[in-house]
């Protein structure tokens, strides 16, 4: 070989080969993937940068409410894959954020208020089994209404519809839909909500093309209204019929089980630090930061979590306290007789509990998910 060529090979391996720091980050990426599968996500969740800035305020105050109840100490071979608040079997719950759009007023009615709603289901993997798709319409009283107005306020015409797609040209909007629901809503002072099971429906837009969202229409009685205009003139507030319809919001609610991750929960005993340093085998404190592997940022709650690992030796004899099998017992006495050609017992887990993680997904809907196998409680020989 000529010198020139040798030199050229010598430099094209050189480049080509991944420097240590390079190898690192490619083994970080593949641990990373692993984690997020057992953890049942395809990819690291990227929500947008206003999700992140308003992260605590967007949870919705029940889903705190579960999250802090399921963070506690579960009990003793209590069912983990039962959602209570719901009455369901799940162990995933999400917030779906409507996309559907702003309201808009009608064209068809002076006091009509129309709203496009759409929940994208396909955030749902193929494994989960949907247990519950609770709608939930909220309306609020606009805060430049006098609560005096309340008293002589009409009821609200709430009609919610299916939407269809459109199939010959020329049809009216009003032929691709279904009515669903149909109710009148006397608005107070607090917000007030109506909630609809759409289980069935939710379920059927988990498939690709079925999903055409629903039409919510919201109606004042005109009658009622040439009554109640006056009083916002009288008030200096502006005389237009569409003052007097609430602001609303939807989220839809979806329950959902992933069946290979729904075993029965164990109750998280109290880890206690050794007094004295120790060789024995026994759980060690490990605390997991979520920032510190850079999850801050989807990761709502918990900033971290007591992880633990299991460390130390084997010896023989086996003590009751090491928790060790029939064949750690015989293998620790096999290993005293010939040290060279039997190894020790390992240390590992033999009891581990779950924790609770409220994260956004890529959509930016809030999601409170139950993990299994998540923290060491108790080590032993095996």
């Amino acid at each position: 070989m000529s010198p020139l060529l040798l030199l050229l090979t010598v430099c094209f391996l050189s480049v080509g080969a991944p420097s240590p720091l390079e190898e690192m980050k490619v083994e970080m990426k593949e641990q990373e993937r692993l984690f997020l599968s057992a953890l049942g996500l395809n990819e690291r969740p990227r929500p947008t940068a206003a999700a992140r800035q308003t992260a605590r305020r967007r949870v919705p105050s029940a889903l705190w409410r579960m999250f802090r109840r399921s963070d506690g100490e579960p009990e003793e071979d209590g069912e983990s894959c039962t959602v209570s608040q719901y009455g369901v079997r799940g162990n995933i719950i999400r917030f779906v954020q409507d996309q559907g759009g702003m309201a808009e007023l009608s064209s068809s009615c002076q006091a009509c208020m129309e709203k496009q709603l759409y929940f994208n289901m396909s955030v749902l993997q193929p494994v989960e089994l949907l247990s519950l798709a609770q709608l939930e319409v909220t309306f609020h009283w606009k805060p430049l209404r006098p609560a005096e107005l309340l008293h002589s306020y009409p009821a609200v015409g709430v009609s919610l519809y299916t939407v269809s797609p459109t199939t010959l040209k020329g049809v009216r909007p009003q032929a691709n839909r279904r009515l669903l629901l149909s109710r009148s809503v006397q608005l107070q002072l607090e917000p007030i909500s109506v909630k609809l099971d759409l289980t069935s429906l939710a379920e059927r837009w988990r498939k690709p093309g079925h999903n055409y969202g629903l039409f919510l229409e919201l109606l004042t009685p005109t009658t009622d209204l040439d009554e109640l205009l006056p009083f916002y003139s009288s008030n200096l507030l502006p005389m237009d019929r569409t003052v007097i319809l609430p602001l609303v919001q939807a989220s839809l609610v979806a329950v959902s089980l992933n069946p290979h991750q729904c075993r029965p929960r164990q109750r998280r005993s109290t880890f206690n630090t050794p007094v004295t340093p120790s060789n024995v085998c026994k759980a060690r404190r490990l605390y997991v930061n979520f920032r510190d592997v850079g999850w801050q940022d989807w990761i709502i709650a918990p900033h971290g979590y007591m992880a633990n690992y299991c460390h130390g030796e084997c010896p023989f004899p086996l003590s009751e306290s090491l928790n060790g099998t029939n064949h750690a017992i015989l293998q620790t006495l096999v290993h005293s007789l010939d040290p060279t050609g039997t190894p020790q017992p390992c240390c590992v887990p033999i009891r581990l509990s779950a924790i609770s993680m409220l994260y956004y997904d890529n959509n930016d809907n809030v999601v409170l998910r139950h993990y299994q196998d998540m923290v060491v409680d108790e080590c032993g020989c095996r």
